[in-house]
């Protein structure tokens, strides 16, 4: 009689498949990959005993077609995992299990190594070998010289006559172990459940990122002092210098009509003068509100001008969606329930506790859920009609997260090309969910991690724990982020940032003024003084770059460098490698030849004293294995950044100047 026991499934199959990779929250959400992106896929997999196994990673890109990459131990240091990089290329959702199987000759040839050298069991081995021989010669898959060999090797080992040596020899012959390693003699397979990896277009994953204000480009003081407001069309000219830089997206802040009611004056003032622009984040007024152009920037027409000329720059263009509104947002009087009302009947303004922005009315999803987020999407919509393929989302951690899941989904559905990228600084549990709700990419705490311990946690949890879900644009600074760092460490700390951020990650930026060094601080606030937010801010560049006073060439060189090295414009390859210095950082960026168009590996080892006060000597300590090369191994680097070369090994000797080059990025030269 069976009893409940019986009725008992289990989880487990004959070989158990445990921790798949990559895997978000137990499957529930897809992993993420961009186009192009080499993803390392892992597994835990053992059988009982001492029987040997294989796995092999079998991958359904979306047009339905399967391919299989066997799976290798990853070291002693991981027992029992097994790992495989798989390039992915093609856009949509890919599917994705593990399958483990015994592998019976690596086993047999494990038991005959041990038995028949010392005599034991010799010919009843040497039958259990000709057993699996005959198997493999029987496969009709093979082809006819490989069963032939095969036939041969098991009427070699059922000879009694021939030496135990020669039986032995002949089935460790490497032709032998190269046709059972490739097609392996198997039994027990095990299928592991199937997972999901959506892979986006390269641009959700790879760029490099420009901000800049349009209404400042091209402003002119008029003869009373007050300024005139840059254009589209004046703005358009700047595009060509932010190419030549070698960017590939230009971000602009909201372009709508801006409120007059509580608008901010310059440097955040309470009280505006007649002529001061406001934030362009204090959205609305009666000429407009979220689809709607300020009047000063130009029309329909004109925004169509500039996004033909960003295109024929080689530029995206990425626009601001800001989720909030100004008193005089025509929201206001139309949906006064997409608003949170006070006890006192007032509408509540935006706060951020010291921060007050009265310029600013926060939105309630809470009210009206179906009216606001479907008055969301339209707006979306206008913009993309009009070329806008990716969007930079203002404070998306103040929102419901449900709504950003629907939104991106709903939107991504008709326009999988469409990008959005969470500016959000929050806790990391909102920080993480909001990147596994569909947000492409994601504003980090990179500006504020700035030691070389810092910058090694943060680089590990980027690169590996958060990938398969989280991308970091990391930008160097913004209109509202001036650092301590760049307040105070002079130019260096401008190329250090630029340098890391440009080479830690595919996805990099900086705001308009950093190739000037602006480092000028409004006092008690880390943000720039005189603000872009609040002020025009036209910049002379020519003259800068005419004086030789500008960062712009350094920039164009960390950007040329990613163009060049493909390892650079990968997210998982990063190693983190150690010096004797707790100021010097060292981490390097690998890509196979397979995996490169060119057929050729590419490797970047990049050394950066962080301190930018110092000079710093020290030793730095390579792995060089992870480097694709053999343990030790020497080869020959070429800076990037100066040109100078050297011979290296595991142990280097490096001095870095944080007033001359305080970054070695060192490109390996592949071995002959």
């Amino acid at each position: 009689m069976a009893n409940d026991t019986d009725a008992f499934a289990g989880v487990l199959g004959r070989i158990p498949l445990l921790e798949p990779a990559p895997e978000v929250d137990g499957g529930l959400f897809p992993a993420k990959a961009f186009a192009g992106e080499v993803v390392p896929f892992e597994i835990t997999a053992f059988r009982e005993g001492h029987d040997l196994i294989g796995v092999d990673l079998l991958l359904l890109d979306p047009s339905g077609e399967q391919t299989a990459h066997r799976m290798h131990p990853l070291g002693v240091e991981h027992p029992d995992r097994w790992g495989a990089l798989a390039l992915l290329e093609a856009e949509g959702e890919w599917r994705f299990r593990m399958q483990a199987w015994a592998d019976e000759w690596a086993t047999w040839r494990a038991v005959a190594d041990k038995k028949i050298p010392v005599g034991v069991d010799v010919s009843v081995t040497f039958q259990e070998g000709a057993i699996l021989a005959e198997r493999a010669a029987a496969d009709t898959r093979r082809p006819k010289a490989e069963r032939r060999m095969l036939s041969d090797l098991a009427r070699m080992l059922r000879e009694e006559a021939a030496p135990p040596e020669a039986r032995l020899a002949a089935a460790s012959e490497q032709r032998v172990a190269q046709v059972m390693t490739e097609r392996p003699v198997v039994s027990l397979q095990t299928l592991s459940e199937t997972r999901r990896i959506v892979v986006e277009r390269s641009a959700a994953g790879v760029g490099a990122w420009y901000e800049f204000f349009p209404r400042s480009i091209g402003a002119k003081r008029r003869s009373d002092g007050s300024w005139q407001s840059g254009t589209f069309r004046s703005a358009a000219l700047r595009l060509p210098e932010v190419a030549a830089m070698g960017f590939d997206v230009v971000y602009l802040p909201p372009i709508h009509p801006i409120g007059r009611s509580y608008r901010k004056g310059a440097n955040n003032a309470l009280t505006a003068g007649p002529n001061d622009p406001g934030s362009p984040w204090a959205i609305g007024s009666p000429e407009g509100g979220h689809d709607a152009i300020h009047p000063e920037l130009g029309t329909v027409e004109d925004l169509r001008h500039f996004l033909g000329k960003a295109e024929l720059s080689g530029l995206e263009v990425a626009l601001d969606l800001a989720l909030q509104a100004s008193p005089d947002h025509p929201w206001v009087t139309s949906h006064p329930e997409w608003f949170t009302t006070l006890p006192d009947g007032t509408i509540a303004y935006a706060e951020n506790p010291p921060k007050k922005y009265q310029d600013i009315y926060p939105l309630n999803f809470d009210n009206d859920y179906d009216g606001l987020r479907h008055e969301v999407r339209r707006i979306v919509e206008h913009w993309i009609s009009l070329g806008i393929r990716i969007f930079r989302v203002d404070n998306p951690h103040t929102k419901p997260l449900r709504f950003w899941e629907w939104l991106i989904h709903d939107v991504n559905a008709t326009h999988p090309e469409v990008v959005f990228l969470a500016e959000a600084f929050s806790r990391p549990a909102v920080m993480q969910t909001l990147a596994k709700a569909g947000f492409q990419q994601s504003y980090s705490y990179f500006t504020w991690r700035n030691t070389k311990d810092e910058l090694e946690e943060f680089l590990t949890t980027i690169s590996r724990d958060w990938a398969p879900f989280y991308r970091a644009n990391l930008f160097v600074n913004t209109p509202d982020i001036l650092t301590e760092y760049l307040q105070f460490g002079g130019r260096p700390a401008f190329k250090i940032r630029a340098a890391i951020a440009a080479t830690a990650g595919p996805l990099w930026g900086v705001y308009s003024g950093y190739e000037l060094y602006e480092s000028v601080a409004r006092p008690g606030a880390e943000e720039y003084i005189d603000n872009e937010k609040y002020e025009f801010k036209p910049r002379d560049f020519a003259r800068a770059a005419a004086s030789g006073d500008s960062l712009a060439p350094y920039l164009t060189m960390l950007n040329q460098a990613r163009n060049a090295h493909p390892a650079l414009r990968q997210l998982r390859n990063l190693t983190l490698h150690s010096s004797d210095d707790d100021a010097v950082l060292v981490y390097s960026k690998h890509l196979e030849a397979r995996f490169s168009r060119s057929g050729k590996s590419d490797t970047v080892i990049v050394v950066a004293n962080v301190d930018p006060h110092s000079v710093r000597e020290t030793l730095v300590h390579l792995d060089v294995t992870a480097l694709g090369l053999e343990p030790g191994a020497e080869f020959e680097v070429r800076d990037l950044v100066t040109g100078q070369r050297w011979n290296w090994s595991a142990r280097n000797y490096v001095r870095l100047d944080a007033f001359y080059e305080p970054v070695h990025i060192l490109h390996v030269k592949e071995p002959s």
